[in-house]
């Protein structure tokens, strides 16, 4: 894959990933912010809005590409595609209906099956997080202000984990007590990810319920700045998968990762 895209087709791609992701946020930021909806409805309408900008905008510039999204049918044409985006157009639409700030918009490329570049926009922040992923072209960074930090960094404090805001279930609180870390709880993949990536927590490790819109965009930026990411066993993801599902999520730091893979298995996160 390292070969197929040039370093021009890279930031011509990369451009386009943070444009839109910027784009989609904003719009939808607006619609929130006119107040003409609330609950459920204004989660709908998030949701509706944000995939019709994202599928226009992919399927205007890159009509042979395929195309994953969590709000559109999937279609198996997509499994023959080389090129693949894979984008969560409102990733939390729980947080963004309640008028939160932990939520994102994700936009990724994957070139068979592995993860090329992409972009988390935090649209309420005014930050999108980006990355390029390919073999020994590695980089990513932050628009909008803000800072990022890179896998190689170390903890300072007390280690955090990123949980979810609804529900923890017990092998979390064991993970947590085995790696000596406190719970950050928040809303969204793409943020919780994004809370590592900026220095206000350590680790992130999620068993079951994600898809590769949640995932992709996310891990995409988070191996770009040098953080490991794999499943639960230490396997690594592939995407633009038959089965969309992607259940396993852990970010950690490389040199974290065997404490880590033995604070799961001590959790009891592996026995059911």
């Amino acid at each position: 894959m390292n070969c197929e895209l040039s370093d021009d087709v890279i930031e011509r791609d990369l451009e386009f990933a943070i444009s839109i992701a910027h784009e989609t946020g904003q719009r939808v930021l607006a619609l929130r912010e006119s107040q003409r909806w609330e609950g459920k409805m204004m989660a709908d309408i998030g949701d509706q809005a944000a995939d019709g900008l994202l599928q226009g905008f992919i399927r205007g510039r890159y009509p042979d590409d395929g195309l994953l999204s969590e709000e559109t049918v999937d279609s198996p044409d997509r499994l023959d595609k080389r090129r693949t985006w894979i984008v969560d157009p409102l990733d939390g639409t729980k947080e963004f209906s309640q008028g939160r700030h932990d939520w994102a918009v994700h936009v990724a490329l994957t070139v068979g099956g592995e993860c090329a570049l992409g972009a988390v926009a935090l649209p309420s922040l005014e930050e999108i997080l980006w990355g390029v992923c390919l073999p020994g072209r590695l980089r990513g960074g932050v628009r909008g202000g803000g800072e990022v930090i890179g896998g190689d960094t170390e903890p300072v404090g007390t280690p955090k984990v990123v949980v979810s805001r609804s529900h923890t279930p017990p092998w979390v609180e064991k993970f947590a007590a085995e790696v000596g870390a406190e719970l950050l709880p928040c809303g969204s993949a793409g943020f919780k990810v994004s809370r590592l990536l900026q220095g206000k927590a350590d680790v992130y490790v999620h068993k079951i319920g994600l898809k590769e819109w949640d995932t992709c965009a996310p891990e995409t930026v988070a191996r770009a700045l040098g953080w490991h990411v794999c499943k639960l066993h230490g396997e690594e993801h592939r995407y633009n998968q038959a089965n969309p599902k992607n259940h396993e999520l852990v970010v950690c730091r490389p040199a974290w990762r065997e404490r880590v893979l033995k604070a799961i298995a001590d959790s009891g996160a592996l026995e059911d």
